[in-house]
């Protein structure tokens, strides 16, 4: 593992749509800088690459095998990164300054759990309780 690696991992999913009063030239400049200030975290070892996603999707549940995703403007998924920091408000602190901030997007910070799922554990898919 790398001294870089020492920090806590995070998940940085990219959400929303563009503004629609932004120009292309706006919106791609945007895109251009967020990838010269993605870059140069990669390069200090502060983020890993991630990747955009393709617009089709499936859901796949007990239900079976449906078309989706199924999201608002607002939910939609767009991509999704890794960052290293010292503390999720490190974290969130980086993902404030990306550059498509600006244009519309907003991004959600989660801390990677290191630790695997148990049924005797909480975690993300139990129950809250009373239901709600």
């Amino acid at each position: 593992m790398t001294e870089e690696a020492a920090d806590g991992e995070y998940l940085v999913i990219s959400r929303g749509q563009w503004d629609a009063d932004k120009s292309p030239e706006e919106i791609q400049q945007a895109i251009d800088a967020f990838y010269a200030w993605h870059e140069r975290l990669v390069a200090d070892g502060k983020a890993r690459p991630g990747q955009r996603l393709a617009r089709a999707g499936r859901r796949a549940s007990r239900d079976g095998i449906l078309d989706g995703p199924f999201a608002e403007a607002k939910e939609v998924i767009g991509g999704y990164w890794f960052f290293y920091a010292a503390s999720l408000d490190e974290a969130a602190e980086l993902a404030a300054r990306n550059p498509c901030v600006a244009c519309g997007l907003s991004f959600d910070v989660r801390p990677i759990e290191p630790e695997r799922a148990s049924a005797y554990r909480p975690g993300n898919e139990t129950p809250r309780a009373g239901g709600a």
